[in-house]
């Protein structure tokens, strides 16, 4: 097993945490470039739909400091100038996903308990997609006592979630029924409702959470990137593992 030598350039407090815990863990860090340097942590994701790094600025001089040699670790890492290294692209792998979309589907809580003006259990749910974060948030709002429907493509799934206690609709379905819902969550990065759909229901709290826009209004809110925004900590550790079980130092 080769030793580790981690530069930590990530922006975020989840990637601070993560790099603190790796160094608790025995990985040796430095706070410059360096010749010696293996691994370069950035953020998770890595970068702005610009190009630059989520921090600012360019990764290319960065990496011109940095032996060719070393592997870079982040998130979405098809960025031409990485396509020459080594790379760990923590997005890519299942079970960081999988844990990943839990803690968003935790803050989608937080961020809407101080906007809505009654409790979950009150508060009928429209949830738009049954990926990750849309099977983790039905999961918890059911926890909490919300009558939630689950807006799916497939006949199958929304099969299954009946079976399961949600109500379902087609996406097709969604716009004639906006009316039933006192918050709407939505996980599908593309154009699910525009803003003509979603203005007669202002008193409904809109949330996308997509990586792509899906809901178009003044009025939704966008929610993206809420590990790191909202539990830095539990992101952080959530990078922390990983890394240490991908390069085999758990």
């Amino acid at each position: 097993m080769e030793n580790m030598l981690m530069y930590p350039v990530g922006s975020t407090q989840a990637c601070r945490w993560g790099a603190n815990l790796l160094a608790q863990a025995g990985i040796a860090m430095v706070d410059h470039p360096s010749p010696e340097v293996t691994h370069l942590l950035l953020d998770v994701p890595s970068f702005s739909p610009d190009g630059k790094l989520r921090g600012g600025g360019d990764l290319e001089p960065l990496l011109r400091m940095l032996p060719g040699t070393i592997t870079i670790v982040g998130g979405n890492l098809s960025h031409p100038a990485v396509k020459d290294y080594n790379v760990l692209d923590l997005l890519q792998d299942g079970e960081y996903v999988a844990k990943n979309a839990a803690i968003t589907a935790d803050c989608a809580l937080r961020v809407a308990a101080p906007r809505l003006k009654s409790t979950f259990e009150e508060t009928p749910a429209l949830i738009i997609g049954w990926g990750r974060i849309g099977k983790c948030l039905g999961k918890l709002l059911k926890s909490m006592g919300a009558e939630v429907t689950i807006a799916a493509r497939k006949e199958p799934d929304r099969a299954i979630l009946e079976a399961l206690g949600y109500r379902t609709l087609d996406i097709p379905e969604i716009p004639q029924a906006l009316g039933q819902f006192g918050v709407i969550y939505n996980t599908v990065p593309e154009r699910m409702l525009t803003q003509d759909q979603l203005a007669p229901y202002p008193q409904c709290l809109k949330i996308d959470l997509a990586s792509r826009p899906g809901l178009e209004g003044e009025n939704v809110v966008i929610a993206r990137g809420l590990p790191g925004l909202h539990t830095p900590e539990s992101s952080g550790k959530l990078i922390a593992q990983t890394v240490l079980r991908l390069t085999g130092r758990e």
